[in-house]
């Protein structure tokens, strides 16, 4: 399939963006998502809306065509997009009524298969999104240790316990993925109760349970997302776990089935109290779990938490039919074997044409980006807008899957030296502020007006 954007076309001035544009007349902040924003890519360029997707290709509202070398559905659809086996069951479920006053039975398969792959798991409950995962689990976690604190590291989400985190101090979750979030609407009353640990600096965890050793409910944070654990790091929180009564959270939301079948903690060596899962989990459909060990789990009765879309069976019907298919097909195995492709590719460009980039990440979530001083955002605004006119979707981070093939990195990876070319020469002549359609790409959580 012919990728690029037909001679001529600027996308800035396609049906998406005009949509965008009356979106952001009704909709606080344009979109649902901060990642979805198109002022996170390309200010006024990028498409903003599709009419269609399939594979890893996209179609725009005026069904140009564009392969997908971003997040791929912010990371969710990890067999690629409208996957025909998942696609398949959940049309299945919705012909046989995919809500009703009974139990869905796929939720009692689901559990059994999720606490099969991780055998230090004895119980599941169910959400529907990651960020409201991450809150139940938080709930559990206090409803078990009768104790309010949080320590965590990382970005989880958009509630109350982990924005509280800013209301000290507004700058508390820089360096968490996210920075700038604003805890507006968050009561001050919760100011205190979570409190940030940077990854692989044991010493800052230490510190907390040292001032709130007899206040702390839970240690929360991602096993690993682009850095290793260095020098014990996640055997030592599980031993100040074990030794404060703390309920440990992996947070594997985005981390979990894309390097190997499961949560990347069992590669780790280390297991949790609780783990949470959703993106990846059901490919697409809404749906997200908690998994943990019995006792802790069952301080689930011991709250409140219940709602009624928990119960629908559309997203345990696709989550059934997507973890088996990433097993029967080897997922991982591709897409690490993908994300090494992209990541070398990247490498190599960058050396061809003496352009300064920055290559890390594990394999199954790459980063790029480009070491070149003040002006590196609008360097990578530039990359974005020049894949985008040469039909691929690219920015700062790639997620591979398995709807991802060596031919297309191919084909894409000789449209990033094309444009690594040009972006080095318009660096030689300090004309990368000009060759812009648009203004920069923002980073970090910014209002809109």
């Amino acid at each position: 399939m012919n990728h690029k954007v037909p001679s001529g076309t600027k996308p800035s001035s396609g049906t998406g963006q005009q949509l965008y544009r009356r979106a952001r007349t009704r909709i606080p902040g344009g979109t649902q998502l901060l990642g979805k924003r198109p002022e996170q890519y390309l200010p006024g360029g990028w498409p903003a809306y599709y009419r269609r997707a399939q594979g890893c290709t996209i179609w725009d509202m005026d069904d140009r065509p564009y392969a997908d070398f971003t997040s791929n559905g912010i990371g969710t659809c990890l067999l690629g997009y409208a996957d025909p086996v998942v696609n398949a069951a959940v049309a299945d479920c919705i012909s046989r009524g995919s809500m009703c006053t009974l139990n869905c039975p796929a939720e009692v398969e689901l559990a059994e298969r999720l606490c099969a792959i991780h055998p230090w798991a004895e119980k599941v409950r169910y959400a529907r999104t990651g960020g409201e995962a991450m809150a139940i689990s938080v709930r559990i976690a206090r409803a078990f240790t009768r104790r309010g604190i949080v320590a965590f590291c990382g970005y989880h989400g958009w509630s109350d316990w982990y924005l509280a985190a800013n209301l000290g101090e507004s700058d508390a979750l820089s360096g968490h993925l996210l920075s700038g979030l604003d805890p507006g609407g968050v009561p001050r009353a919760l100011r205190g109760s979570s409190l940030p640990f940077r990854y692989n600096q044991i010493a800052e965890l230490e510190k907390i349970v040292a001032a709130h050793r007899s206040e702390l409910a839970a240690i929360v944070m991602e096993p690993r997302r682009y850095d290793a654990p260095q020098d014990g790091f996640l055997e030592k929180i599980r031993a100040l776990a074990d030794e404060t009564g703390a309920v440990l959270v992996f947070d594997e939301i985005t981390a979990g089935w894309r390097s190997n079948h499961g949560g990347i903690h069992l590669t780790l060596g280390v297991a949790p109290d609780l783990a949470v899962f959703a993106k990846a989990l059901s490919n697409g459909f809404p749906m997200a779990a908690i998994i943990g060990r019995g006792d802790v789990m069952d301080a689930a009765q011991q709250t409140f938490v219940s709602s009624t879309y928990w119960t629908e069976a559309i997203g345990p019907t696709a989550a059934v039919a997507t973890l088996a298919r990433l097993a029967a097909l080897n997922v991982s195995r591709h897409v690490v074997d993908i994300g090494v492709l992209v990541r070398t590719g990247w490498t190599a460009a960058g050396a061809r044409h003496g352009l300064p980039v920055k290559v890390g990440g594990i394999p199954a979530l790459c980063i790029l980006g480009f070491d070149t001083g003040e002006n590196s955002r609008a360097v990578m605004t530039l990359f974005t807008q020049e894949m985008l006119a040469r039909g691929f979707l690219s920015a700062g981070g790639f997620y591979p899957t398995f709807a991802h093939r060596p031919d297309l990195v191919v084909k894409y990876l000789q449209a990033v030296g094309e444009v690594f070319g040009l972006l080095k020469k318009h660096l030689d002549r300090g004309t990368v502020a000009t060759a812009l359609h648009g203004p920069v790409a923002q980073s970090g959580f910014a209002r809109l007006t």
